[in-house]
């Protein structure tokens, strides 16, 4: 079956077309949302074939919790979940629209980014909020990036394979990010809730903060909410502490160079990062090993360095010199460690392609 994969970013467009092997027959990235439906439609004209398309959908609420095959009263679904996702989820709309009606006739299948979290235990999903307000707008942790987490999890067992591995963080960290762990193939702990916004520090997200100073912000500092919003997803993280861009490769650059700011939002990053991934661990009770993934997982041998070092004490610890040369798919972890490590190329294409075939050859 040749899928063609449809990864809608809020600012770009991703398109791959896969063989049944998986090889990759065709590629495409808009950078520019505008004419890119004529842009699809002549680039599709000139694939040899198109059996089904896998489309990468942010949020699919409590509503969606499996792949699922699109029609019209799927998309208005899709659609009633945009205020969860505001940034991506019309964009996933757009390339769900395009496709369905260049395609008319190919079934389009919606992978979603929270379903692999649908698993979560109530006690890892639940906050503890008044019930009428959980109950009224369901209020739980919903989970992101799980198209991710769910391919680096089976990534990793397949390349320690014989080695018994069940217990497995993935660390999914680029201009978003957040933490899984999976137990036996499920879900059972994130970082990310309700919204992409919980947990980790992001490139321009802030990551979690107390809800406190939120609401002092508003009554005292007399910010408004959309004035909260914007700086919350675009001026904090990274980019609030050291890089107005929030790219780690500045601060990298910068802090090697003594820079005090840059150095302050690497340590900051870090040290959120080793917390929660220590959190991650306890809810696995133990560790067989750690997948590092996204730009900043897979290219920033610092940051994998820094958390090695504070986690030692979980069996964790890397080879210097391979951490340094590491690329593409690769055991990082240093003789003797109980723990492994590895760094996996990002590959939710190849995730949503296995999604969409599971689900129509059934």
């Amino acid at each position: 079956m040749r899928v063609l994969v449809v990864n809608a970013g809020s600012s770009s467009l991703r398109l791959r077309l896969l063989a049944p092997d998986d090889e990759v027959v065709d590629d495409q990235h808009l950078e520019d949302w505008d004419g890119a439906e004529t842009a699809l439609a002549e680039w599709i004209e000139k694939l040899d074939g198109v059996d089904a398309i896998g489309h990468r959908v942010v949020h699919g609420g409590s509503m969606f919790r499996a792949p699922t095959v699109v029609d019209d009263e799927v998309e208005s679904g899709i659609e009633s979940l945009t205020s969860l996702a505001p940034l991506h989820q019309p964009r996933s709309l757009a390339g769900i629209r395009m496709t369905r009606k260049t395609l008319s006739g190919v079934p389009s299948v919606a992978c979603f980014d929270t379903a692999y979290h649908a698993t979560l235990p109530d006690a890892a999903a639940t906050y503890a909020l008044p019930a009428p307000w959980r109950e009224n707008w369901d209020l739980r942790r919903f989970g992101f990036h799980g198209l991710s987490h769910s391919y680096a999890a089976r990534r990793v067992s397949d390349l320690l394979a014989p080695r018994p591995v069940t217990r497995i963080v993935t660390c999914h960290l680029g201009a978003g990010a957040s933490l899984c762990a999976s137990k036996q193939g499920r879900s059972v702990d994130t970082t990310m809730g309700f919204t992409p916004l919980e947990g980790l520090v992001m490139a321009t997200r802030s990551g979690s903060v107390d809800p406190g100073l939120l609401l002092w912000l508003a009554s005292e500092g007399g910010l408004t909410v959309d004035e909260l919003s914007d700086g919350l997803e675009h001026r904090a993280g990274l980019a609030g502490l050291g890089t107005p861009s929030g790219d780690m490769r500045k601060v990298l650059d910068a802090r090697a160079q003594g820079d005090d700011a840059a150095r302050l939002a690497f340590d900051v990053y870090v040290h959120r990062l080793a917390g929660e991934l220590a959190r991650m661990v306890t809810s696995l009770g133990g560790l067989d090993a750690v997948a590092f993934t996204g730009g900043v997982g897979e290219h920033a041998p610092e940051v994998r360095a820094a958390v090695a070092e504070r986690l030692g004490f979980l069996g964790i610890a890397i080879e210097a010199e391979a951490n340094e040369r590491a690329d593409g798919d690769v055991d990082l972890s240093a003789l003797g460690a109980s723990a492994a490590t590895l760094v996996v190329t990002a590959r939710e294409d190849l995730e949503i392609a296995r999604q969409v075939r599971d689900l129509l050859d059934s």
